[in-house]
């Protein structure tokens, strides 16, 4: 079956919303407050982020682009299970606070230690703090896929560079990003390490074709096979 591109992404600037609203606060205060999703009346069954200072609706995945995430989590399942003393596991659609940059994201996947999930689902927290997380996953989809990687030559020398998730999360400090790139240009998994805070970028980066097995470093030390993941159709 083709699958079809869902184009119902919309983003808002701050500005915008102050001007049809008359409200007072930034964007991340207004979402931070409960407001925001009000104001914008945005319906069920949706993420709503705020990536580089713009608010974003996003729609909820495809089979394909959630099957690749299952194949990550049941990776480090099946790792939990060979060695009880296995310390990391993954939670999916959580969303990640991070004040530092004012930016609102909701990983696709996020691996994290058991104690940390463990203290989190006792205490009923909204989100997780970055400190928390180890390593977050993106899965790109053709809406939105400019938002989840680098930004381009291009965009860096725009007069107004807009943080994508990619300086979000070396900016917060995530230890590890990694970006399964479905686009039929790419197919290609990266990961991300060494974030430099200041710079808001990653100084480090391994890649592997889809179809290649791929291997995580220390603190994981697990494989994934890739060999059913594929490129999104045009």
């Amino acid at each position: 079956m083709r699958e079809r591109s869902r184009n119902v992404t919309q983003a808002v600037t701050s500005e915008l919303i102050e001007a049809s609203h008359g409200t007072d606060g930034s964007l991340y205060d207004l979402w931070k407050s409960g407001a925001l999703v009000d104001l914008l009346e945005i319906p069920d069954g949706v993420n709503n982020e705020i990536i580089g200072g713009k608010y974003v609706v996003s729609p909820t995945p495809t089979v394909p682009h959630a099957c690749i995430l299952q194949d990550i989590s049941d990776a480090f399942a099946r790792a939990s299970v060979g060695d009880p003393q296995f310390a990391w596991t993954c939670l999916q659609v959580v969303s990640l606070r991070q004040e530092s940059v004012e930016d609102q994201y909701i990983p696709d996947l996020v691996v994290l230690l058991k104690e940390m999930r463990t203290a989190a689902r006792k205490a009923a927290v909204r989100g997780l703090m970055p400190d928390e997380i180890e390593m977050a996953v993106e899965v790109t989809s053709p809406g939105g896929a400019g938002r989840d990687r680098p930004p381009t030559t291009a965009h860096r020398r725009a007069r107004k560079q807009r943080r994508t998730k990619w300086n979000g999360y070396a900016a917060i400090e995530i230890p590890y990003y990694l970006l399964v790139d479905r686009s039929p240009k790419a197919a290609k998994t990266t990961l991300y390490s060494i974030p430099d805070r200041g710079a808001g970028a990653y100084l480090h980066k391994e890649s592997w074709e889809f179809g290649e097995t791929l291997h995580l470093p220390e603190p994981f030390d697990i494989e994934i096979e890739t060999t059913e993941w594929e490129p999104w159709w045009l």
